[in-house]
């Protein structure tokens, strides 16, 4: 579908915090793009929301007027972005314990990215057998064991 961009995000931590990864598929049109990255030393949650926000600088070079499909299995990241960040912004980023919220900076990146997109956020259940889902998961995986890995792209 031309008018949509369907993106995976995943993310993976070794020893949580530890050596981490993030994975990325983009779908667009005909075309499949990967991206991943490293981290010497994250957690899984920061992962998690580091995926799209890579996931929406590619996109920032390609076209913004499109509706985008962001899959993850990350309820942490879905639930924050589309439920808690409204509270946390309201309530000076300050969670329900009136503790800082964790990952303040990836969180206000993630939303100011998010803002230049119209986006559906989908959660889907992880290792359980969706293709792109698992190919995030790989990506994540492989970087952050600092596993060689190949990334498509694809035209």
């Amino acid at each position: 579908m031309k008018n949509k961009i369907i993106i995976y995000t995943d993310g993976a931590a070794r020893g949580n915090p530890g050596k981490a990864g993030w994975g990325v598929v983009i779908i667009l049109g005909n075309k499949v793009v990967e991206i991943g990255g490293a981290s010497k030393h994250a957690t899984n949650n920061q992962m998690e929301l580091i995926a799209p926000i890579e996931a929406f600088k590619y996109l920032k070079k390609t076209k913004t007027n499109v509706l985008v499909e962001v899959f993850s299995d990350s309820k942490y990241m879905i639930l924050g972005i589309t439920e808690w960040i409204s509270n946390w912004q309201k309530k000076n980023w300050k969670n329900a314990a009136k503790k800082p919220v964790l990952n303040k900076e990836l969180w206000q990146e993630l939303y100011k990215l998010s803002q230049q997109f119209k986006i559906k956020w989908i959660y889907v259940e992880g290792h359980n057998g969706d293709k792109y889902n698992e190919r995030a998961d790989e990506i994540a995986t492989s970087f952050a064991d600092s596993n060689r890995i190949e990334l498509k792209n694809e035209k």
